[in-house]
């Protein structure tokens, strides 16, 4: 199957799905981006699937990104005719188990877990992808970015969305009015917390990692960031895989690093302390002065109140710098989604293919920030994608994204459950409550693998 087939040209089929989910709404700012992703191509390259019928669920359940997802899908869909329809379930985890058990799965799922999916690769449940299909992911992802939908030397998962985590959220007017920059090196990024704590004004990090049943998240994030950064992707992929322990001196090294990092002097919690403060709490103290720096992930923007202003320039105004390396490697920490087919049918495995182009991420994102009037909260790491579909912030993630030279999933959603899921979580939040130490948190860690 040839690769570019749509070139967008049934994106106004799409865009007027929106248009209808929107009514009325005011939606001057958003026209510029539809056009940017549509162009005068035909749809070469297309087959016809004789009406064949594809369903696909997945966790993503937003109005937007309910709209979106089908904006995407359908202009394949024409061209193709295939009737392909995306269902959003909040219930998703357990209710693909009972779908896989009852023998009545879906044709294809997203998946936010290569930890599940992999499970389900190796029962038998979801099939091998066909070469048509690796082919294109060849062609537009990097080797980093397909290995998690790998197991086994064998390819199951597509990347579909990515979530980039290693992101500094800042207000460059109050960098520039205390004389500081933006670091270059990890190394530097250290020296600029220490001189922004000596200097005895704001903070120089606010941190969060209050989060409901899954408090402690963030404080894994950084963790990792730093493993990442610290020890390399070899070690942190043999510390995913338990072949570097979490008790080894070096995971107890980079937990340590964390603690010292967000120690009393450098860190403002507006919950009174970081375990009390929610991850999404952090934005408004940003903004009022309270610290300097704030590391999160692309999806923050949401958390930031309605009228704030990103990347413009203006006075006040948000931006992100990279969260630095001291190798040059400029290694990314991401999250997202990789979908899986549960049959090999030619009509899944097309859609499938579909799915890994610029293409579907480019309909997908114009199509999401159309409904939203602004940002959209997605993000693909597909080679080839116009730019110009994405918001001036946005385009920054984009880029850091493509930068990128090493890619790294987030190690808590690649170990078992128990772990990743469980005790990271919690004994990250019992030694930044003060309650262990590096050393103890880490042996309870490891001693919760499963054998």
């Amino acid at each position: 199957m040839q690769k570019r087939w749509l070139k967008l040209a049934a994106l106004p089929v799409a865009v007027g799905l929106v248009a209808a989910a929107c009514g009325d709404d005011d939606d001057s700012g958003s026209s510029d981006t539809t056009e940017a992703a549509s162009d005068d191509g035909g749809s070469e390259g297309s087959q016809d699937f004789e009406g064949a019928e594809v369903t696909i669920t997945g966790p993503e359940r937003s109005d937007a990104d309910l709209v979106a997802i089908q904006a995407a899908l359908d202009p394949f869909a024409e061209a193709n005719n295939i009737n392909i329809t995306y269902s959003g379930d909040a219930d998703w985890e357990a209710n693909i188990n009972t779908q896989v058990e009852a023998g009545n799965p879906p044709n294809i799922s997203f998946f936010p877990q290569p930890g599940k999916l992999a499970d389900f690769a190796r029962e038998g449940f979801v099939v091998a992808v066909t070469d048509d299909v690796n082919a294109t992911l060849d062609e537009y992802w990097i080797a980093d970015f397909q290995i998690f939908g790998e197991v086994d030397g064998t390819q199951y998962g597509v990347p579909n969305k990515t979530d980039l985590k290693s992101l500094v959220w800042y207000v460059p007017d109050a960098f520039e009015e205390a004389g500081y920059e933006v670091p270059e090196t990890l190394d530097d990024f250290l020296a600029l917390v220490d001189e922004m704590a000596a200097a005895g004004g704001p903070k120089p990090l606010c941190v969060g990692i209050e989060s409901g049943q899954a408090t402690g998240w963030a404080a894994t994030d950084q963790t990792e960031e730093f493993v990442l950064r610290n020890l390399g992707p070899e070690a942190y992929d043999q510390w995913v895989s338990n072949e570097l322990a979490f008790d080894s001196p070096e995971i107890v090294g980079e937990i340590t690093n964390v603690q010292n990092l967000w120690s009393e002097d450098n860190v403002f919690a507006s919950g009174g302390s970081i375990a009390a403060t929610a991850f999404q709490d952090n934005a408004v103290p940003l903004l009022d002065g309270d610290c300097f720096m704030h590391r999160q992930a692309s999806f923050f923007a949401g958390f930031f109140p309605e009228d704030t202003a990103f990347a413009d320039g203006s006075p006040g105004s948000v931006d992100v710098f990279y969260f630095p390396d001291n190798d040059g490697s400029r290694p990314v920490l991401t999250a997202g989604t990789l979908a899986a087919a549960f049959d090999d049918d030619p009509a899944t495995m097309a859609v499938m293919e579909y799915l890994a182009t610029p293409e579907y991420a480019e309909t997908r994102q114009a199509a999401q920030a159309d409904f939203l009037g602004g940002l959209s909260g997605f993000l693909s790491a597909a080679q080839g994608q116009d730019p110009n579909v994405y918001a001036d912030l946005e385009q920054q993630f984009l880029q850091i994204l493509l930068d990128a030279q090493v890619s790294r999933f987030d190690a808590s959603d690649l170990m078992p459950a128990d772990v990743g899921a469980g005790t990271f979580w919690s004994e990250m939040t019992s030694m930044i409550n003060g309650d262990v130490t590096p050393e103890e948190a880490a042996a309870t860690i490891q001693a919760s693998w499963p054998s």
